[in-house]
């Protein structure tokens, strides 16, 4: 009984319809077919976990003076909107989850546009430089975006 407001996300080779259709006849909140990006499947958890418990879903996500608001998609830096495409709204979504850890362009080309799709490379260096663009509109703010020279980037630590 303690257990019985648990979300419940099937992950699963079976793809067919009746396969999907018999998981969440039988309880789960959602049912995921591999494979899956982790992108995808964080979207997929804050999803549920908004629908089941909207008080707890994490919608907000605050990194120095950058707030990221999930559900209105949107950015704010101090106390100015910051207009992204959404290609630079998930890449940002994503360095902001994991502060000052240093991506290679392979690892953000897998967890922000998918495993599935060809991208070439540069395309990275492409949306970081829009992003970077975007996030210091003004010119008097720090760049909060770091280039690691042979390994990656990374969003600095507070």
């Amino acid at each position: 009984k303690g257990t019985a407001h648990v979300p419940i996300i099937m992950l699963t080779a079976r793809e067919a319809e009746d396969d999907r259709v018999r998981g969440l006849d039988t309880g789960a909140d959602d049912y995921v077919v591999k494979p899956f990006s982790m992108t995808e499947l964080f979207a997929r958890i804050r999803a549920v976990m908004r629908r089941i418990r909207p008080g707890l879903a994490d919608d907000k996500v605050t990194h120095g003076d950058i707030v990221i608001d999930r559900v209105a998609h949107r950015v704010r830096r101090g106390d100015q909107e910051v207009h992204l495409g959404p290609t630079e709204f998930r890449l940002l979504d994503y360095l902001i989850q994991h502060p000052g850890r240093v991506f290679s362009r392979e690892q953000l080309l897998d967890a922000v546009w998918g495993s599935d799709v060809y991208v070439e490379v540069r395309t990275v260096d492409v949306h970081i430089g829009r992003l970077r663009k975007a996030l210091n509109l003004s010119g008097t703010q720090t760049d909060p975006i770091r280039t690691v020279r042979s390994a990656g980037y990374s969003l600095d630590a507070k």
